[in-house]
């Protein structure tokens, strides 16, 4: 079968089967294009059940039929999985690599003397709804090759082109981000409860004020410290919570936060 404009995925656990699910049903690429595989055969045939893909009988037919494959497998699989898969790839296949920490000189390494085009991706958890960012490194990749690439990235959020060696800069902010988030949320409830409401109801305040707030600051194209200023009138409740906030160094804690899980990624690239 041409493997012209066919995709590839292998690993369709959440992030795998996320990007599947947001190129098929997005139409990037038709659900007759798509191929998958999985070391869970029945989470593979569950996928391709529910989205009318293909099923593959092993990692090297998902390669060898797709002109793009994505590896969505944790990093310590990738090496293993690599191995396979170089036998069947040529230098007219992409191959794009979703594990954090890894480099594409340790990539092309684990495919030995096979050489196809090589990129890096980095996407978050929110492409789980379709609302990620995936930041791409696809240093000497033909750009035609990487505009298709996005496209089919858009499908689950946004996308943005950095150089390789920021890559760990983008693990750390939004590779890790979410998790922030999601403790700054923690926080927000906790503290409605203190103050008297039902968890119920400090859980929808704050969901919708953080997708709200989001949603303000993306629309209007205004800075954080803009719009921070313009809810915090002197003397009032918002000043007050600000205060509190700045005393305990919450944006000097954020950004710690961000640096310490850029870093450990760079550990882990280092110590390949």
């Amino acid at each position: 079968m041409p493997r012209q404009h066919r995709l590839g995925v292998i690993g369709v656990g959440n992030m795998g089967s996320a990007l599947v699910r947001g190129i098929v049903e997005a139409g990037a690429v038709p659900a007759e294009k798509v191929i998958v595989a999985d070391v869970d055969a029945a989470r593979a045939s569950t996928l391709a059940g529910e989205l009318s893909v293909k099923q593959a009988g092993s990692n090297a037919e998902a390669a060898a039929e797709s002109e793009y494959v994505i590896v969505a497998v944790k990093p310590n699989t990738l090496p293993q999985v690599l191995e396979e898969i170089g036998p069947v790839l040529d230098e007219d296949q992409t191959v794009v690599s979703i594990a954090a920490g890894v480099t594409l000189a340790r990539i092309a390494r684990h495919l030995g003397h096979h050489k196809p085009a090589l990129v890096r991706v980095m996407p978050n958890t929110p492409a789980l709804v379709g609302a990620g960012v995936s930041a791409v490194a696809a240093p000497g990749v033909p750009a035609e090759r990487v505009a298709v690439l996005k496209d089919m990235l858009r499908a689950v959020g946004e996308v943005v082109e950095v150089q390789e060696e920021l890559m760990d800069a983008v693990t750390g902010l939004s590779g890790s981000g979410p998790a922030f988030v999601f403790s700054m949320i923690e926080g927000l409830i906790a503290g409605g409860v203190t103050a008297g409401l039902q968890a119920s109801t400090a859980l929808l305040l704050a969901v919708q004020t953080v997708l709200g707030a989001a949603r303000l600051m993306q629309e209007t194209h205004q800075q954080p410290g803009a719009l921070k200023d313009a809810v915090a009138s002197p003397g009032g409740t918002t000043e007050a919570g600000l205060s509190e906030l700045m005393d305990g160094g919450f944006q000097e804690l954020v950004e710690k936060a961000v640096r310490a899980a850029a870093a450990r990624s760079r550990e882990i690239s280092q110590g390949e």
